[in-house]
């Protein structure tokens, strides 16, 4: 015996079909890549073009895998110059929420990033959902390129924090942050993602020799 439904009910049906698959679209949509660790620096140390060198670093590296449709922004401050203000990196990087390349949930607002984020080195991975070796391994590359306190915010004053807003390969020095949340002992920096150290410089070697290899954070702003 067949059962026939009233079309009043095929039409909910279909309805609620639709609207499943729509927040279905929309969960997956939300979860696409928002946040890597580049895999490779600029390749001259703490001179990554300015910001706006940055800024086209992180969009490269997430079109070379699919995401260059997005906006995609460093997570660097720099110090105010004349005729320039600072600029914090906190305020670049978009509203939220950000995951990882397997669909992780690194912090859902600007807020919960720098409060409460879900970064180790297990989830700050490279655009290619790679780890980036930390402290332990062999290199150790855990010193992410920042230029920021641990508001996300830049320096006052005159000390250089960000190898001259980005533009230096050689002295000055630039701040960073733990990617893998560990240090030399359990203060609160030596587990900061963003605000660690001060580098010995700002060469290739000069970062090397500190934990780093000039990488940093991309964020999606948009």
């Amino acid at each position: 015996m067949k059962i026939r439904m009233r079309p009043s009910i095929l039409a909910l049906a279909a309805l609620l079909a639709v609207a499943a698959g729509t927040v279905s679209a929309q969960s997956a949509a939300d979860k696409k890549m928002s946040f890597f660790v580049t895999s490779v620096g600029s390749g001259k140390g703490g001179d990554l073009g300015g910001l706006a060198g940055a800024d086209q670093h992180c969009q490269s590296l997430a079109q070379s895998v699919g995401a260059g449709k997005r906006t995609w922004h460093a997570y660097l401050s720099t110090s105010a110059a004349p005729g320039k203000a600072a600029v914090n990196a906190r305020d670049r990087i978009g509203h939220g929420p950000w995951y990882n390349a397997k669909g992780v949930l690194i912090a859902r607002n600007v807020d919960e990033l720098r409060r409460d984020n879900h970064l180790s080195k297990q989830t700050a991975l490279t655009e290619k959902g790679e780890v980036i070796t930390g402290r332990g391994d062999n290199p150790n590359t855990h010193d992410m390129l920042t230029g920021s306190d641990a508001q996300g915010m830049a320096f006052p004053g005159d000390m250089d924090t960000t190898c001259g807003n980005w533009t230096r390969s050689g002295g000055g020095s630039a701040q960073v942050g733990h990617h893998d949340r560990t240090g030399l002992n359990e203060l609160p920096p030596a587990k900061s993602w963003n605000h660690s150290h001060p580098s010995r410089g700002c060469s290739v070697d000069e970062l090397r020799s500190t934990g780093g290899n000039g990488l940093f954070y991309c964020l999606a702003a948009k």
